[in-house]
């Protein structure tokens, strides 16, 4: 499917964010299927969002262009970080403009409050967030939380099983007098799930995952639906094609849907862009506006060519060394 509107879009010549953008509400709904969903938004009501949004649309695109759309980082605070690494990355991201960062948790009490009292110290006032990766039970996570919440994180992402969508109401219920939220998403893949999440209060904020869910279609549901349901989408990325696609998702959202940007971060890892006809591009801590036509998906013939599985010069070269088997016939077929 995102392949698909990717092709949509290049026919158009368009970015795939003002494809989405310049399409008429009833078009754009017309892409969406609502079964399952239709209790918390109808068709009908999306359309009327949409059409209510057009005050100022004008106005925010202008502002899109000219001054693209908040990020966060993820590089300042991975597990094994010495104080020392963490110190200098917090300094790094300072001067790029960041305000916002995210470190890793969920390993050990004493590492965590180690690594996260530094970041906290050399960032100030900014922002923290704090990720743990389905580390947790329910009850660890609230636990573990509230030592930490002197740090004043903005969030927790992922604290427990990312099906667990009454333990996460219970996590965001029991974290809410401290003033932090739960974010989560990346795992989900249907917008049902999506809906329950924002129908619990198991999330407060909307992580999203380009490729995870179910292509463009999908994902323009639980944008209407956390939009209905006043829930603040930021989405997953990475530096592996991530980074591109989504920023077009969150383009469309602020132009068409939320129209705001306020505690809405795309986040951003700074790796891997080099393989893409049109990667990404941020400037003091802000994704600009693509302007090539498509989904910004497109690899450059040379990555192809040297990490395509199994025949790519990459995979050549580990399965001489050893680093990996050389595939069986049957793998060969259905490669």
């Amino acid at each position: 499917m995102n392949s698909l509107w990717d092709l949509w879009a290049r026919i158009e010549n368009k970015p795939l964010w003002m494809l989405l953008v310049d399409m008429e509400p009833e078009e754009l709904v017309s892409t969406i299927d609502f079964r399952y969903i239709t209790d918390v938004i109808t068709k009908e009501e999306a359309v009327q969002l949409l059409r209510t949004k057009k005050t100022g649309k004008e106005e925010r695109i202008k502002l899109l262009m000219e001054k693209g759309y908040p990020a966060y980082t993820t590089q300042v605070g991975w597990m094994g970080y010495s104080d020392e690494l963490v110190e200098q990355l917090c300094k790094k991201y300072l001067k790029l403009g960041f305000r916002h960062f995210k470190a890793k948790v969920g390993v050990s009490v004493v590492d965590d409050l180690r690594r996260c009292n530094v970041v906290r110290k050399h960032i100030g006032d900014n922002n923290f967030l704090v990720n743990a990766n389905q580390a947790w039970s329910v009850n660890e996570a609230i636990e573990w939380m509230i030592k930490l919440a002197p740090l004043k994180p903005m969030w927790i992402e992922e604290p427990t099983s990312p099906d667990d969508i009454l333990g996460h109401a219970a996590i965001a219920k029991a974290l809410k007098p401290y003033g932090i939220g739960v974010a989560t998403g990346e795992m989900c893949a249907n917008r049902v799930m999506f809906k329950q999440f924002l129908q619990s209060g198991g999330m407060q904020y909307c992580q999203i995952d380009s490729a995870r869910i179910g292509g463009v279609n999908e994902i323009l549901s639980v944008y209407l639906m956390a939009e209905k349901l006043k829930v603040k989408v930021c989405p997953h990325a990475g530096g592996v094609g991530l980074c591109e696609m989504v920023q077009h998702l969150q383009y469309w959202d602020y132009a068409c849907v939320s129209g705001t940007m306020e505690d809405r971060l795309i986040e951003y890892v700074d790796q891997q862009h080099e393989h893409f006809y049109d990667p990404c591009v941020v400037e003091n801590a802000r994704y600009m506006a693509p302007k090539a036509a498509g989904y910004s998906t497109q690899f450059l013939p040379e990555t192809l060519e040297k990490y395509s599985y199994p025949n790519g010069s990459e995979w050549q070269r580990m399965f001489k060394e050893g680093i990996f088997p050389f595939p069986d016939e049957a793998e060969l077929v259905n490669s």
